[in-house]
């Protein structure tokens, strides 16, 4: 999904360069919206999938090399750019980042801070003992 959506941003971003360059900006500006539209129709679920299984930092920095990856063959297919060994650079920077954000072991995955089975079985027994407690307290107070 975040590859699908990453599609749809760089045409809405970048393709008005080429497809309607002679045009009054403003056109170029709707025509992007409408592309843009598809892409956060693609993009906010695919965050939202993502989110339950990545941190926020792992999230940016995998569209940040996703984004990289499909402006790449855009660049080179699709607006005639030459390749030049600062894409070979930027790339290894990016690549670089994403191992740092995926090996960090200060920050706790979410799937790590999720409660385990065991984790909600004992805070429902400690809450029914509580409450049995008070029970019994209440009881002995009327008596």
């Amino acid at each position: 999904m975040l590859i699908c959506s990453n599609v749809f941003m760089t045409f809405a971003w970048y393709g008005h360069l080429s497809t309607l360059k002679g045009k009054f900006w403003l056109i170029a500006v709707f025509a992007s919206w409408g592309v843009a539209f598809f892409e956060y129709m693609i993009m906010v679920p695919a965050n939202r999938i993502g989110s339950e299984v990545m941190t926020l930092p792992q999230l940016k920095i995998l569209q940040e090399a996703i984004a990289l990856s499909v402006f790449v063959p855009f660049a080179i297919f699709f607006a005639k750019e030459h390749i030049s060994w600062n894409y070979l650079w930027g790339a290894l920077c990016i690549a670089g980042a994403v191992f740092f954000i995926f090996n960090d072991h200060s920050a706790t995955a979410k799937t790590q801070q999720l409660p385990t089975p065991t984790t909600v079985q004992k805070v429902e027994t400690e809450t029914t003992e509580q409450v049995t407690e008070k029970e019994i307290d209440n009881e002995r107070f009327r008596n």
